[in-house]
């Protein structure tokens, strides 16, 4: 035995067994948030039953069983339920009823001993709403400008054609809205701006003033030709209605203006099931979202967090390499230098809200306000660049992550062997050129290396993005087809930051927790493809300079 642990096995074992288990718990995380975040698009059946309310009563309820518990029973009798039987532990259910403009709650849990027998009509619509949540109930009848077109059997395949007119007359309308007149309100603003920037100069003559009214003039026109497209459109999307009987008997009546989708998860086969739940993976990825976030898609804060990110590795990338070549190839090794490589290890352990802090009154108050004052004067007090933005976010975690490129990129010019330079110089190259031409590529997996973990750290960060750009909502993408189409002031959605108002400031919880595990597992894929990207050029470099075990 003591020649055992002499030998090191025991150690080698535990070493393999710390990190089996952290692979295991790794994966266990990935599989838990993958299993609750993707099942959450998968149409789930809708139940028929009756329940016995705290006054005896009996009532109907329909909806969704999204979770099950046992609870003790004197907890619920203590709540007002008469639980029958002696039994110490009840069963109980929550429910996803929706119909919230009329229940006022989404969620409820009931007792499972109190419930009827559960069924599964097949007839049970669920409608999908742009406000108010999910509609469940009986379709009873399809109304045209308030006079019934279709009711029994014949309702549901003449709701498919109207939900189907409904959403290409919202697409029109949302098009008109965001893009139209938001090209018309774009060229507006950009008159306004231009005459105030001449009245600054003292440059707007009559000639020149007369020219932008004109121009006013026609983008008015224009405004207004769309805003009667609009109130056209408006009265089409809201002729046709639906009229459904919820639980309690009440029959509501939904304008299909508010339907997003409207389908029979009960009578669903298999194959109706995987194309509904391809088609609701699509829409979470590529639509924006609506509802307070607990509903539609997330595809702008992908984005948003994809450009951060790419902005930020352009960023702290040469100036990393720069900060760390002058260190090791030209400063002189001593006190001072010593002094700032502690410094520069110390910044990485330095709480990320910090860097935010900074970001916020140096970037943004102190930069941003003088860039304004120098270069935007015709739209102030409206700050430009003087707000939080996307260029300040990624300035902001460019330094954050800067001491990472930095560490990694010495470490890699630390491993290029001095005959190489030597050899360089003595063939007659030059300082620069020994450095640019043989030094850099040979060192460059680990700059590759630097760069990952940046990106690693960067994607990931909530704290110093709330401070200096992201927002719950942005009303529109940093690139557009604007001039100069990469708009760097403006705010910007975010993965992480989705998160967490998603979970944290949601006014409808339970309704957003599967939304929460989707979209973190939708992070991490994109980490993790940002990543792989930077190690299969990594991997690429290391392979061109194979030579030399340069990480």
């Amino acid at each position: 035995m003591k020649d055992w642990f002499k030998s090191g096995s025991p150690w080698i074992w535990l070493t393999a067994g710390a990190v089996a288990a952290c692979v295991l718990a790794v994966a266990g995380v990935l599989a838990l948030t993958a299993l609750r975040g993707l099942n959450h698009f998968w149409p789930k059946p809708v139940m028929e039953t009756t329940f016995v309310e705290r006054d005896g009563s009996r009532v109907g309820l329909i909806g969704e069983i999204r979770e099950r518990e046992e609870v003790a029973t004197r907890r619920l009798r203590e709540a007002g339920f008469n639980i029958p039987g002696e039994a110490n532990f009840s069963e109980r259910v929550l429910v996803k009823m929706g119909n919230r403009d009329v229940t006022g709650v989404d969620f409820r849990w009931f007792p499972v001993p109190l419930l009827g027998e559960l069924t599964y009509p097949k007839d049970i619509v669920t409608i999908e709403r742009r406000e108010w949540g999910n509609f469940y109930g009986h379709l009873v009848a399809v109304k045209e400008a308030g006079q019934v077109v279709a009711s029994g059997e014949a309702a549901w395949p003449e709701l498919q054609r109207r939900v189907q007119r409904a959403s290409e007359l919202f697409d029109r309308i949302h098009q008109i809205e965001k893009y139209d007149i938001g090209r018309v309100n774009y060229e507006l603003e950009q008159l306004r701006l231009k005459q105030r920037r001449l009245e600054l100069r003292h440059q707007l003559t009559e000639v020149a003033k007369a020219d932008i009214e004109r121009q006013r003039e026609v983008l008015n026109g224009r405004f207004a030709k769309l805003q009667d497209e609009l109130r056209v459109l408006r009265e089409q999307i809201g002729r046709d209605s639906l009229v459904g009987r919820v639980m309690s008997g009440q029959e509501v009546e939904v304008k299909l203006a508010n339907v997003a989708d409207a389908y029979r998860p009960n009578a669903m086969g298999l194959f109706e099931k995987i194309a509904h739940y391809v088609r609701k993976l699509h829409e979470f990825i590529w639509d924006d979202p609506r509802e307070a976030n607990t509903e539609g898609g997330i595809f702008p804060a992908i984005f948003g967090t994809v450009l951060m990110v790419l902005l930020m590795s352009v960023m702290v990338t040469p100036l990393g390499i720069m900060a760390a070549v002058y260190m090791r190839e030209y400063a002189k090794q001593g006190p001072l230098i010593r002094i700032i490589r502690i410094s520069v290890n110390n910044l990485a352990g330095v709480p990320s809200i910090v860097y935010g802090v900074f970001g916020l009154g140096f970037f943004v108050y102190f930069l941003g306000g003088n860039i304004d004052r120098l270069f935007f004067p015709e739209a102030l007090p409206a700050p430009t660049f003087g707000s939080p933005g996307l260029l300040w976010a990624s300035l902001t975690l460019a330094i954050l992550t800067l001491p990472v490129v930095i560490v990694a990129t010495e470490e890699g010019l630390s491993r290029v062997p001095r005959s190489v330079r030597e050899g360089s110089l003595a063939l007659g190259a030059t300082k620069a050129e020994t450095l640019w031409r043989t030094v850099l590529p040979m060192a460059s997996p680990a700059m590759m290396t630097g760069l990952i973990l940046a990106v690693a750290r960067a994607a990931g960060e909530v704290a110093p993005l709330m401070l200096v750009g992201v927002v719950k909502l942005a009303p529109s993408l940093p690139l557009d087809g604007y001039f100069p189409y990469l708009h760097l002031e403006r705010k910007f959605m975010h993965l992480g930051f989705h998160i967490y108002d998603v979970g944290f400031q949601s006014p409808n919880v339970e309704a957003a927790r599967p939304l929460v595990y989707a979209t973190a597992l939708l992070l991490v894929v994109v980490i993790m493809g940002l990543n792989l990207a930077a190690i299969r050029l990594r991997n690429r470099l290391r392979e061109k300079f194979r030579g030399l075990d340069s990480v």
